[in-house]
């Protein structure tokens, strides 16, 4: 009979890992082939929830029940390919094949980055791309930041620097009541990861002030000095204002420079959220859509969107590195045995996550190994496909775009002539609902002012004219 030890030998057996590992890259290799040039794979199989519960059951058999591949055979089979040209859906990349590579050894090494002895390699690594990235945003040499699990929580910990630096008073550890009730000037088109990072402060709803937007759904900045005084005589002490580089409805890019500009003449915090749209200082075409962003005290940039990582790698980047130790100013002794807490080497100071993955592995490699150009002509080629689909929209005669496209997100409805205008948001959700459940294509919708629109979002590299005329034509056939 075998005792536990026979059996954790077998599980972590390197021969055993080989032979696996061999197969699933196989596995992956085939898939990749089939995703990349979709032919007859759907972009996503649709079932409804219940059935992949039914399919993934919570019946766990006590002994070792068979192979690796024809159990992972079943997961891609069942899963969403963002991999396939059709998918025009959300804001998530097709990842590069070498970053999921990267995410295999950063799963096999484990190494959790709260303090350098855990992560020495990848506490380097992450360092130094934060440096190159800092340096693409036009900071100085000061400047300095950390990466984090996604947008919400680097927006959070922007907005928790914010306060530290301009509340007046030490809210970390007198608590939210111990001055003043605060406030930030945040664009009503803000991802709604800003107002949860208020209320998640203990600032209410008023926490948030917001101000209103273009026909182009991008900061008024005109708007700014009417939101800062109505906050003002409501009682409230703003401290900051949220800009965004790349909203998510529309991916319209706000004023930077304008709102700079007004923020210095106040002493406000000014953060960017970029996490969709900050890469576009990579591209020199485009770079002119962020001009201001230098002037930002933090800014946060998601590498899973215009990078082609794998999720979740978000840059928390500040202007004045020394406010990166701010967001989370306390002391574990256990892990920093009452050292200097200003370490750029124990990162678990500085992010919400104590333990985290090697997040900088995936970015640092592919940069080393790719090159900068490849990502400058990645957000350049998909900029420019938005427009291009963009015009062809406009110019069909049956279909309307909400806004000429800021970077690679598009808006469009199917206004065909004998639909009445009443009932096009209706039809809206019934050719998306159309093409999904088909597998035709993956695309999303939004509502805007003047009602439901399609979105699309050209983050596959592979995406290309023929794929979207392809979509037009799958609208109008499913009409």
């Amino acid at each position: 009979m075998q005792t536990f030890r026979d059996r954790a030998a077998a599980a972590y057996d390197p021969e055993r890992f080989r032979r696996q590992g061999h197969q699933l890259v196989d596995q992956l290799a085939d898939y990749l082939k089939a995703a990349t040039q979709g032919g007859t794979l759907p972009v996503m199989p649709w079932a409804a929830p219940a059935e992949n519960l039914t399919r993934f059951p919570a019946a766990f058999p006590e002994e070792p029940s068979g192979e690796l591949a024809p159990f992972m055979e079943r997961v891609l089979a069942a899963s969403h390919h963002l991999h396939h040209p059709h998918y025009v859906g959300h804001q998530v990349s097709a990842p590069l094949p070498l970053a999921a590579l990267c995410d295999f050894v950063s799963s096999l090494l484990n190494n959790g980055m709260a303090v350098y002895e855990m992560g020495p390699v990848s506490s380097a690594m992450e360092h130094n791309v934060l440096r190159w990235m800092a340096g693409q945003l036009g900071f100085p040499e000061s400047a300095g930041g950390v990466l984090t699990s996604g947008g919400s929580a680097g927006n959070l910990t922007a907005l928790l620097a914010a306060r530290q630096a301009k509340a007046g008073y030490d809210a970390w550890n007198g608590g939210a009541s111990a001055g003043p009730p605060l406030t930030v000037l945040v664009a009503e088109t803000a991802h709604y990861c800003i107002a949860r990072s208020i209320r998640i402060m203990g600032w209410g709803s008023e926490g948030v002030t917001p101000v209103p937007v273009d026909a182009h759904f991008r900061l008024r900045p005109e708007a700014l000095e009417d939101a800062l005084a109505s906050a003002t005589r409501a009682g409230r002490k703003p401290i900051a204002v949220v800009a965004s580089a790349g909203s998510t409805a529309t991916g319209a890019f706000d004023p930077l420079e304008a709102v700079a500009d007004f923020c210095a003449r106040h002493d406000l915090w000014f953060h960017v959220d970029g996490a969709h749209g900050a890469s576009a200082v990579l591209s020199s075409l485009f770079r002119a859509q962020v001009k201001g962003i230098e002037r930002a005290d933090s800014v946060v940039w998601d590498a899973h969107k215009m990078m082609l990582v794998p999720s979740l790698i978000t840059a928390v980047l500040f202007r004045d590195g020394a406010r990166s130790f701010e967001a989370f100013a306390q002391e574990a002794s256990y892990l920093f045995h009452g050292q200097d807490t200003r370490r750029w080497s124990d990162i678990g100071l500085r992010t919400l996550e104590c333990t985290k993955e090697m997040m900088a592995l995936k970015l640092y490699t592919c940069l080393s190994l790719l090159g900068t150009r490849f990502f400058a002509d990645y957000v350049t080629a998909t900029f420019e496909l938005a427009r291009r689909f963009a015009g062809r929209l406009q110019a069909s005669g049956d279909f309307e775009v909400a806004v000429a496209p800021d970077c690679n997100i598009v808006c469009f409805r199917y206004t065909p002539a004998h639909v009445p205008a009443s009932e096009w948001n209706a039809l809206q959700s019934r050719l998306r609902e159309q093409l999904i459940t088909r597998g035709d294509f993956y695309l999303v919708q939004t509502t805007l002012p003047k009602g439901v629109y399609l979105r699309t979002t050209l983050i596959n590299p592979l995406t290309s004219d023929a794929d979207l005329d392809a979509l037009m034509e799958a609208l109008r056939q499913a009409a």
